[in-house]
């Protein structure tokens, strides 16, 4: 019997992050998104050759980690780890924002998660991503 109640349990918990995930507009747009958008997109190109070198990836959680310092000279890396903690502020900021503007805070964690799949998807090829099992070039 518990093992039946602890399955429905675990059912109705899946079921309900597919609901609010499902639920949230992701393309809601206001004042503080457009800015955290507009950070984002002028910080990619600071980003996008450390993509291709590898030095950086998308993580599993919505993020950009460096993957391998050593793909960047010495002196270029105190600025990558600061230009990917950047990136990781505003990330953070965006599903915080996208989750507040639809009138759910607490749907923070499921938006991560929604756009940590995707940004996984649309990575070039190339590209380095992490899953459950770590790192693959995509």
């Amino acid at each position: 019997m518990k093992k039946i109640l602890f399955s429905v349990m675990l059912l109705v918990v899946m079921l309900a992050n597919q609901v609010v995930v499902a639920a949230a507009d992701l393309e809601v747009n206001t004042p503080a998104i457009s800015a955290i958008k507009g950070s984002m997109q002028a910080r990619h190109a600071q980003l996008a050759s450390h993509y291709a070198s590898g030095a950086i990836g998308l993580t599993k959680d919505g993020l950009i980690a460096v993957r391998d310092a050593n793909a960047v000279p010495l002196k270029e890396r105190a600025g990558l780890n600061g230009v990917v903690a950047a990136e990781n502020a505003d990330r953070a900021k965006l599903y915080q924002e996208i989750a507040t503007a639809n009138g759910h805070p607490e749907w923070q964690a499921e938006i991560q998660n929604t756009f940590a799949s995707r940004w996984i998807d649309k990575a070039q090829g190339g590209w380095w991503v992490q899953g459950a099992s770590g790192w693959t070039k995509k």
